[in-house]
């Protein structure tokens, strides 16, 4: 890692640029992302293989390119959503597609389990929480500019949910 830095150091801004692209079609042509959301991406990589790896969790298979609210799929049928959090960040991305705050009807189940999965900023993996729907339900927030709910990562919604992993040299 230390020659790998070493040569990223080297490089002048255009070769840092250059570099920077030839990586992201690298991620592509390997299949390791599908998007430029290279966090959420990673996000996702690191939950499917984290649960396949663990004893006892379901296995997870990534959800076809395009489901909504959906991101991976466990062998029983149960839907997962994943969001990535890169710390020291604690909010996750946006869950499109839920009745606005001023709906009363109730909310229609997009997904069994919400992973958060929690990185650094060098995609290092720190932390990954699972919740249910209705955990879900009880900590989304509505972020008015974007006229979409999404969850901030606090002691009280990790207290609620499952930790499928830790990091505990992070």
């Amino acid at each position: 890692m230390d020659k790998l830095k070493k040569y990223i150091e080297s490089l002048n801004e255009d070769e840092l640029w250059i570099n920077h692209a030839f990586t992201i079609k690298e991620l592509k042509k390997r299949k390791l992302i599908r998007t430029r959301n290279t966090a959420g991406e990673r996000g996702e990589q690191l939950a499917i293989k984290t649960y396949n790896s663990t004893p006892n969790e379901s296995n997870l298979q990534a959800a076809p390119e395009g489901t909504q609210n959906v991101d991976a799929l466990s062998r029983k049928g149960e839907r997962y959503a994943i969001k990535t959090v890169t710390l020291p960040r604690t909010l996750t991305g946006v869950f499109y597609g839920l009745n606005p705050p001023e709906t009363k009807e109730e909310e229609n189940k997009k997904f069994e389990y919400l992973i958060v999965v929690m990185i650094d900023d060098s995609f290092e993996l720190i932390k990954i929480l699972e919740c249910n729907w209705e955990t879900f339900l009880k900590h989304k927030k509505w972020h008015k500019t974007m006229r979409a709910w999404n969850i901030n990562v606090t002691r009280k919604l990790e207290g609620e949910c499952r930790i499928i992993h830790k990091n505990i040299e992070k």
